[in-house]
């Protein structure tokens, strides 16, 4: 497990360093030149960066055991710290939104040179690179830290296709799809945001993460148990916490019945790897039931 750690930790540092030449090959040209589409998606890139670093204080804080501040784990801090990033994507929002407004009343044009698609096409080449990789590692490593991150760092090339497609407008005559670029951008940022916004919040709720049914299935497939009840599951889709009650004959000794929970703690945890702990309570089945 410690080599998976090292593993993953290594694959996210490579690509935030990547990450962070794209973002900042393109905010300086967009400081520049004064190409608010460029600019804009200079700041998206940035979110990949910020996605990278989130998932690396994931990576190191779940490797961390639980302590006796912490009986749960240190997992939460990596939701807060992806709370704190979708929080600042507002601000880089508002950033955006107040260069294209003052560029859109100022009318003021750009120039459009070579450098700005070289640019572009170069960065857009290393994003779909960076993606596949991370994409390719996280099979890999089954890491469901890398491959949510390949799926944000792909939004990344969408951005960047728009842009080109707006400097190649504006080189046509069109100088207003550069603001238009910079908007549409920002829809991407705001869609980035909402994603994280979601999914910090359902798991500080307490959301379900593993559904009920198929926790039920698998339960009832380890022979003697009579059934089960009270399933509930919460944490990250890649570190779940879990209790439920199961049904067993009420004839069968205290030890049988502890030593049947392991099984069926042991039989949940290899199917679903994810789960970091599970609490399995024991109790007869309702009056009239067979085997009650």
């Amino acid at each position: 497990m410690a080599d998976r750690y090292r593993a993953v930790s290594g694959v996210l540092v490579r690509v935030l360093v990547l990450n962070l030449a794209v973002a900042v090959a393109k905010v300086a040209y967009g400081y520049v030149s004064g190409v608010v589409s460029i600019l804009s998606d200079g700041f998206h890139s940035m979110t990949d960066s910020f996605s990278n670093v989130t998932a690396l204080i994931g990576v190191r804080i779940s490797s961390k055991p639980p302590d006796l501040d912490h009986p749960y784990g240190h997992r939460k801090f990596e939701t807060l710290a992806a709370g704190a990033i979708g929080a600042g994507l507002l601000l880089v929002i508002v950033e955006i939104g107040r260069t294209a407004l003052e560029r859109f009343r100022s009318g003021a044009t750009v120039e459009v040179t070579p450098v700005a698609f070289v640019v572009m096409v170069s960065t857009l080449v290393v994003n779909v690179l960076v993606a596949r990789y991370e994409r390719r590692r996280g099979e890999t490593l089954g890491s469901e830290v890398l491959l949510a991150d390949a799926t944000h760092t792909r939004s990344d090339v969408l951005a960047s296709v728009t842009v080109i497609v707006a400097l190649l407008g504006v080189v046509g005559g069109y100088p207003i799809l550069d603001i238009l670029a910079a908007v549409i951008v920002m829809g991407f940022i705001a869609r980035a945001g909402w994603a994280i916004a979601m999914s910090t919040s359902n798991i500080l709720a307490d959301r379900v993460v593993i559904e009920a049914g198929d926790l039920h299935r698998v339960v009832l497939s380890v022979p003697g148990v009579l059934g089960c009840h009270h399933i509930r599951t919460r944490g990250s889709a890649d570190h779940v916490f879990l209790d439920l009650h199961i049904w067993l004959n009420p004839e069968m000794r205290l030890d049988e019945a502890h030593e049947k929970s392991h099984v069926v703690k042991d039989v949940l945890m290899r199917r679903y790897p994810q789960i970091a702990d599970a609490i399995i309570h024991i109790e007869p089945p309702p009056r009239g039931m067979a085997g009650a």
